[in-house]
This record gives C-alpha cells, structure tokens and sequence, in this order.
C-alpha cells in the first residue's frame, strides 16, 4: 500500500472514529457544532429543494438545542402539492448524505476537492445573507466559515482535500444522528404539535413513517458506501 493510500485509510477512519466517539454521552459537546452543521445541511435541503421545483425558500433558523426549521413555499404547477411536499420533506433528509457523498468523491481529486470547500464557503455566506435568521444559526456558521477561510488562506492543498474528505463524512453519517427523529411520528415545538419529515413523506405518498425513517437509513448508507468506493477507486 503506498503512502498516500494508507493516508486516506487513516483519514476515514479518523472521521468514522470521531463519529462513533461523540456518541458517547461525556463527549457531547465535541459533538455539538457537527450537528449544527448537520441541522444546516438538512434544512438547506429542505428550502433549496424547494426552490428546485418552483417553490420559494423564505428562511431557515437553528436553534441552541441542535433543532432547526426551514420555511418555504409551494408552489409548482407540474406537480401535485401533495407530490411536491413530499420531495421537498425527502430533500432535507437526504440532503445532508447527498451532499456529503459528493464531498467524499470530489476528495478523489485535489482540484475538484479545492472548488467544492470554496463553494462550500461561498454557500455558508450566502445561507448567511439570505435564510439564516437566528441569532444561534448565525453565530456558528458564522464560525464555520471563519474557520474554513482561514483553512484556504494556509495553502495547503492536501490539508483541503482533508478538509472537504473529513466535512463530507461527517455530513453523511448526521444522519444517524438524527435516527430518533427518522422514527418519529409527530413532535412538539413551541406548544404546537408537528409532523415529522417522514410522516409527511407517508401522507404525501404512501406507506407509515417508520417504512420512510428504514428506506432514508438503509440509502444514507447505501450512498455513503457508493461515495468510499468510488474514492479508492484506482
């Protein structure tokens, strides 16, 4: 195995090593800014599917407890509403192991790998200037953004690709930290009752929740596994 192959085995499993490590209730607040991170992914992915298929993102809020929500409008006259409700609840939940999957497979190569961390950065600023309005949203990604600027100004090419490997990774397996949530039914916020994405996904198509929570788990996983295999590939 040459030098650079045995890196990148140390990398993935640096990152899955981290993932399973902050799992572990003590270290929960090592976990805490990738799950923000991740609640970002996801609620992006809500309003950008949204806007995908004629709808209208108005704004997103993450909140200090690792929650977030994505507001949006509807509005496509292809699609059913019922249809589009639902592509745009699957969009926020395989958001993140979408996004994430193409982060792992630009590492492949050091020059696609450079763009995708600066279009990463130009996406947190724009989320920033356009839909994040809570105070807490903006403070951390606000960070993260700080925090991978300084990255590109170090030039050091190999240190990005790590960079973008490991962020990607991350954004993936946040799926899993949401697994509660895949499998609920319906949650409270604010005193209001609200359906969960899975639920709506099964009101808008067909099946219950949980069929929904077991397809999104088993495709994050199929898609991350794609991701890897096309990153060793020679």
């Amino acid at each position: 195995m040459n030098t650079t192959k045995r890196l990148d085995y140390v990398i993935i499993g640096i990152a899955l090593a981290v993932f399973l490590l902050l799992q572990i209730p003590y270290l929960s607040s090592f976990q805490y800014p990738f799950r923000l991170l991740g609640t970002w992914f996801h609620e992006m992915g809500h309003g950008l599917t949204a806007l995908c298929i004629g709808g209208d993102f108005k704004f997103l809020e993450i909140y200090e407890n690792g929650g977030g929500v994505a507001y949006y409008s509807i509005t496509n006259r292809f699609l059913s509403l019922s249809t589009s409700k639902a592509i745009v609840a699957m969009g926020g939940l395989l958001g993140p192991a979408v996004i994430g999957a193409v982060f792992i497979a630009s590492a492949k190569y050091q020059k696609t790998a450079v763009i995708l961390l600066r279009v990463l950065i130009g996406m947190i600023i724009l989320s920033l200037l356009l839909w994040v309005r809570s105070f807490w949203g903006l403070f951390v990604m606000g960070v993260f953004a700080v925090i991978l600027v300084v990255i590109t100004l170090i030039k050091n090419r190999k240190f990005e690709v790590i960079t973008i490997l490991f962020l990607g990774l991350q954004a993936v397996l946040s799926t899993y930290l949401q697994l509660d949530y895949l499998f609920t039914k319906q949650f409270t916020r604010n005193g209001v009752i609200r359906i969960s994405d899975t639920q709506s996904i099964a009101e808008n198509t067909f099946g219950t929740y949980w069929i929904w929570g077991l397809f999104i788990l088993f495709l994050s996983a199929f898609i991350l596994w794609k991701s890897i295999r096309f990153y060793f590939r020679r």
